[in-house]
C-alpha cells in the first residue's frame, strides 16, 4: 500500500486568495452530475503565477485553476488557452489532467477559471519528502522516466491533437531571444549588469528550429506527479501555462537551467528547487546525450540552448526583483534576487567562453 503521507497536500486558504465558494459550487453543479454537498476549499502553495485550489466534495476531489487577483485572464494568465491545450492533449498525451469545466462568466469569480480532475500522487520539491527513500538505481530510473515523458510530449502529432493553430511555430527561436531580451531591458535595475554581451551573443547565434513540436515551457520535477505506489512512475504533468509550439531543444534548455548538480558551485547549489543532486541523477550533459540519442535531434551548438535557458531564468528573477525594488511587493524573499541575476549572467558568459 502507498504511504498516504507522501501524497502532495494543499494548505489552508490564504485570505487574499479567497473567492465566493457558493457561487463556484452552484456554477459547477449545473455542469457536473453527481456533485453533492458544499466543497471544502484549500490551496496548493506551489507557484508564483496562476493559483491552484483543491475542491473537496464528499465523494470527489477537483482542482480549480485561476489567475492571481488583480490580473486579467485574457492577458498574461490565459485560462481558456491553458484549459484548451490540455483538453486537446488528453487523447494523445495521457499525463494531462482530465478537464471538467471551463468558466468564462465573469459574474462567477470575476475572472476566467477552469476545473479539472485531481491527479493524486507525490510531487517532488527541493528534497525528497520525509519517508521516501530511493536507491541510486531508483533515482536513475526516475530520472529516465522524467526525460522519457518530455520526449513523449515532443513526439505528439500536432495535427492529430488539433494544435496546429496554437502558435506561430516557425521563427520561435528568434522570437524567444528578442522577447526575453526586451523583458530584461524593461526590468533592469541599477544593481544588475547590462546583460548586453549575453544578449548580443544569443542574437548572433540563433539556430534554425530543429523541429516544431508541442513544448511545455516549464518542465521540472515539481510539475510532475509520481505514482504513490511506484514513485519511479510519472502519472501526471501539470502547469501548462507556458505550453506552445516551438523548438524542443529550447524546451530542454529551459528545463536544464533548473537542473542543479551535486558538483555545482556553492552559489548555484543554493538555486536548487528539485532533487537533481541525488546520487543516481544524470548530469546535465548526460540528460542532453540521452535526449538526443532517443529523439535523433542533434544541436549544432548546445551552448546556445544552455545559455538561453540560464538567461531566461535570469530575466524571470529580474522581473520578480523589479517588483520588490520598486515596492510593488513587500515579500522580503525577493530582496537578494538581484544577486542571483548577476550570478546567472556570469554563468552565461562562462558558458559562452567555454564554447569558443
Amino acid at each position: 500500500m502507498p504511504d498516504r503521507d507522501l501524497i502532495d497536500r494543499p494548505k489552508a486558504l490564504r485570505d487574499e486568495d479567497r473567492f465566493d465558494v457558493d457561487a463556484v459550487d452552484a456554477w459547477l453543479k449545473a455542469r457536473v452530475e453527481g456533485l453533492e454537498g458544499r466543497p471544502e476549499v484549500s490551496q496548493f502553495s506551489k507557484g508564483a503565477s496562476n493559483l491552484t485550489y483543491l475542491l473537496r466534495y464528499p465523494d470527489r476531489d477537483l482542482i480549480l485553476r485561476r489567475p492571481p487577483p488583480g490580473t486579467k485572464a485574457k492577458s498574461a494568465h490565459n485560462m481558456v488557452r491553458e484549459h484548451d491545450i490540455q483538453a486537446a492533449l488528453e487523447s494523445v498525451f495521457p499525463y494531462v489532467p482530465d478537464m471538467v469545466a471551463l468558466c468564462t462568466d465573469q459574474d462567477v469569480m470575476g475572472c476566467d477559471f477552469y476545473v479539472m480532475q485531481r491527479i493524486e500522487g507525490i510531487i517532488l520539491r527541493r528534497n525528497l519528502p520525509s519517508g521516501l527513500a530511493l536507491s541510486e538505481e531508483q533515482v536513475r530510473s526516475l530520472c529516465r522516466s522524467a526525460i522519457d515523458r518530455l520526449i513523449e510530449l515532443h513526439s505528439v502529432d500536432i495535427e492529430a491533437a488539433g494544435l496546429k493553430d496554437l502558435a506561430k511555430g516557425a521563427g520561435y527561436n528568434r522570437r524567444q531571444i528578442e522577447g526575453w531580451s526586451g523583458r530584461f531591458r524593461k526590468a533592469k535595475t541599477w544593481n544588475v549588469g547590462s546583460g548586453r554581451y549575453v544578449m548580443d551573443w544569443l542574437a548572433n547565434n540563433i539556430p534554425d528550429e530543429v523541429a516544431i513540436r508541442v513544448i511545455h515551457g516549464d518542465y521540472r520535477f515539481d510539475n510532475l506527479v509520481l505514482d504513490a505506489d511506484d514513485p519511479m512512475r510519472i502519472i501526471g504533468v501539470l502547469d501548462w501555462e507556458l505550453a506552445t509550439l516551438g523548438d524542443p531543444l529550447m524546451d530542454l534548455g529551459n528545463s536544464l537551467a533548473y537542473w542543479v548538480q551535486a558538483d555545482d558551485d556553492f552559489y548555484f547549489r543554493g538555486f536548487r528547487r528539485q532533487p537533481t543532486h541525488l546520487p543516481g541523477m544524470m548530469t546535465r550533459r548526460e540528460v542532453v546525450d540521452y535526449y538526443c540519442e532517443r529523439t535523433g535531434l542533434q544541436p549544432e551548438n548546445w551552448a546556445f540552448y544552455e545559455v538561453y535557458g540560464l538567461f531566461r531564468l535570469a530575466v524571470i528573477a529580474q522581473q520578480i526583483y523589479y517588483r520588490y525594488h520598486y515596492r510593488q511587493t513587500s515579500n522580503r524573499a525577493f530582496k537578494h534576487f538581484w544577486l542571483a541575476v548577476n550570478y546567472l549572467l556570469w554563468r552565461c558568459r562562462r558558458t559562452i567562453a567555454r564554447a569558443r
